[in-house]
């Protein structure tokens, strides 16, 4: 039997940090998912002290990176939603998945297909709200999902469920589409992936008002070296869903908006919780 479930940890040389994600999925109220670990051939003993579990499924590969460690995995997935948590972040707490479940299922009571691409419906995303404990605050998910929205900045990946057949490679080959994630580029691939869901696949997305990871922050995509690759594979990714006329009408919003300062704030350890409280007084006002 599929457990509801999925989770995707990718890690190598991990350390300590393998137990603490993992445990924060094990001390879940729903019990109904898989644990699926991928190691890229660790030497640090971290593997070893995994839990004996029969819902943790390890494997260890070599890979080529992170996204084509991803790719890995999602060809493994035997749930019905798919969550990639990294190594180093937490579900935030014991209540995720038992509140990720509640909202597929309210959806479900609205929709034909429990948000399964069933009798021609499209496939619905999941997405909540990520605590960062670099700012050591919550950042909310922007609750109504546009173009101008998948354009300026996407739901933090650690907090997006998925269904499967948006990740398993059979049923996204079905689709027209080779593989999950294209290891081409180098820190930006989720974001590739998600355009791809919303735009082509015609994924829909719901907000789940609770916050779902505890993100350690920092990480590969975040680092100096990697920013000005994010910026150019930002640039190339949106001229894939996005036609020139939006792409430069978004960007003049963006720098009407004051967005470089916005940003600042944001990753201020200092204003990101005055910045984030605001940001979430105006998603509500627009979500009424």
């Amino acid at each position: 039997m599929e457990p509801f479930f999925s989770i995707i940890i990718v890690c190598f040389q991990a350390g300590e940090e393998l137990d603490r994600t993992v445990e924060s999925v094990r001390m879940q109220t729903d019990g109904d998912f898989e644990i699926l670990v991928k190691d890229g051939g660790s030497t640090d003993g971290s593997i070893g002290h995994l839990p004996e579990d029969s819902r943790i499924r390890l494997f260890q590969e070599k890979d080529s990176g992170i996204y084509d460690a991803m790719n890995q995995a999602a060809g493994r997935v035997r749930g019905r939603y798919v969550l990639f948590l990294n190594c180093g972040d937490y579900l935030y707490d014991k209540e995720v998945l038992a509140g990720v479940r509640k909202a597929v299922t309210e959806s479900a009571e609205q929709t034909t297909g429990g948000g399964r691409a069933v009798g021609g419906l499209p496939p619905v995303i999941f997405y909540g709200n990520t605590y960062e404990r670099k700012t050591q605050s919550v950042v909310m998910s922007n609750p109504k999902l546009d173009a101008f929205g998948c354009y300026r900045n996407i739901p933090c990946h650690q907090s997006c469920f998925y269904p499967a057949e948006l990740i398993r490679p059979e049923q996204l080959y079905k689709r027209g589409r080779e593989r999950t994630y294209e290891p081409h580029y180098r820190v930006r691939a989720d974001y590739e992936h998600f355009l791809w869901c919303f735009f082509r696949a015609k994924a829909q997305t719901v907000y789940v008002p609770l916050t779902v990871c505890s993100y350690e922050g920092g990480g590969f995509s975040e680092s100096k070296e990697n920013r000005a690759a994010a910026k150019e594979e930002h640039r190339v990714i949106t001229a894939l869903y996005m036609t020139k006329k939006e792409r430069l009408r978004y960007r003049a919003i963006l720098l009407l908006t004051l967005a470089p300062l916005r940003t600042h704030l944001a990753r201020s350890r200092w204003f990101s919780g005055l910045y984030q409280g605001v940001k979430r007084m105006l998603y509500r006002r627009r979500a009424q």
